[in-house]
């Protein structure tokens, strides 16, 4: 791929708001991400589900609502909850606004095409056909009921998802989320829409959900989109964090050159806005530790979860350590060294290498107790050790490395 040439750092709104995400909040954790983030690389702020659907509320969705759409079956920002978006203007407004802070914008979208487009036969723009001639009824969304899927060899289709795509380059967006359409590998729609972003000449990531995408489709998903997810809705469960170790040592290999395995989203800080209550992240930080530290080894996106503008100073700290962001953003060749133990009480190590100097080992203690972990190095030679989350200098090292882990934590060396 063209860009994307470092896994995506942003933030999306969905851990914290689901569908009833507002223009005030975007704009509020924008605001902070240029503030306080921006410095370290974090630059994309993603909308995520429902933007459309004027009485959003919560992370439930209400069926067969009626949404803001075009005469063209194009979905357009509610304007109860996006107010820029009035007279026509859609995303636009809010875009240039986050722009205007140095910074990068993104949306979610669904796969397919409005039932509701497909009920009015809409026409679609740059063809002769109507809504109703694309769409498979017989093609629906589990978990959502907004969209059919597209039958993409339909006369008409292409033309569809290229209106869509011209009209988010004209809007200004840097990023897409596509959901329905990975798990199942609907490869006929994401041809169209990764042809469709290449003609609108705009760099916008093509992001696909959810997971799990299937492993033997990894070269597929490399020539046609920039992320994929490797897993279902990751959620501050320690069972899903402990799981991620397998998703990551089978999809590690197939990160780089603008294409990277996707982990999901960081469940930290304040979650589950809609609820209304204080629902901060139920991972401890020796857990969140360990996300970060497997997230940067595999090169994963970095994408936050929790609303921003309530980050603790512990928080900050996990999204500002400058050498983590350096192993996400110049490594290469990330793999497992070992995994030794019983089933949920392992040792684990991971071993990358810098791409100018130098290289990292983690070393992960997944059992309930505090643990010494040491590891074979896989290289020659003596080397300084650097704790890459205190920034401690542990002396130098030659053969292998050891460290005291906390349960459930990790520790980050740095080898020079």
């Amino acid at each position: 791929m063209k860009f994307a040439k470092t896994p995506p750092m942003g933030w999306n709104s969905w851990d914290c708001y689901g569908a009833s995400v507002t223009e005030e909040t975007v704009r509020a954790n924008a605001k902070f991400m240029a503030e306080n983030l921006k410095e370290y690389g974090w630059e994309y702020i993603v909308v995520d589900i429902q933007w459309y659907e004027p009485g959003a509320c919560s992370h439930e969705y209400r069926s067969f609502a009626e949404l803001a759409m075009d005469a063209y079956g194009r979905l357009l920002p509610a304007e109860n909850r996006f107010p820029s978006a009035a007279g026509g203007k859609g995303f636009a407004p809010l875009a240039e606004y986050v722009h205007s802070l140095g910074l990068k914008f993104g949306i979610h979208i669904m796969r397919g095409i409005p039932r509701q487009a497909a009920a009015a036969h809409t026409p679609i723009l740059g063809s002769d056909k109507t809504a109703d001639r694309i769409a498979n009824p017989n093609d629906i969304c589990l978990w959502n009921p907004d969209m059919y899927g597209i039958r993409a060899e339909a006369e008409g289709a292409r033309e569809y998802y290229q209106s869509l795509l011209d009209m988010y380059a004209e809007w200004g967006v840097d990023f897409i989320k596509v959901d329905d359409i990975c798990r199942d590998f609907h490869i006929g729609e994401i041809r169209l829409l990764h042809e469709a972003i290449l003609a609108t000449g705009r760099d916008i990531v093509l992001s696909l959900s959810p997971g799990p995408a299937p492993i033997e489709k990894a070269e597929e998903f490399k020539q046609v989109a920039n992320m994929w997810r490797i897993t279902d809705d990751f959620w501050d469960k320690w069972e899903l964090l402990y799981d991620m170790f397998f998703r990551a040592e089978k999809w590690c290999i197939h990160s780089g050159n603008g294409c990277w395995p996707d982990a999901d989203m960081l469940p930290i800080g304040p979650i589950l806005q809609d609820y209304g209550r204080d629902n901060r992240t139920k991972f401890t930080k020796a857990e969140q530790i360990t996300m970060l530290s497997l997230w940067a080894m595999m090169r994963s996106p970095l994408i936050i979860g929790g609303e921003m503008t309530g980050f603790d100073e512990f928080t900050m700290s996990l999204l500002t350590n400058r050498e983590l962001l350096e192993i996400t953003n110049h490594t290469h060749s990330a793999h497992p060294l070992f995994r030794i133990g019983e089933p949920g009480r392992e040792s684990i190590a991971w071993f990358t290498t810098h791409e100018k100097k130098g290289y990292y080992v983690a070393l992960f203690n997944c059992d309930d107790i505090d643990k010494e972990i040491a590891a074979d190095l896989p290289i020659p030679g003596t080397f300084t050790v650097t704790d890459v989350w205190s920034g401690e200098a542990l002396g130098e090292a030659c053969g292998s490395v050891y460290a005291a882990v906390e349960s459930h934590g990790a520790r980050v060396l740095k080898l020079m």
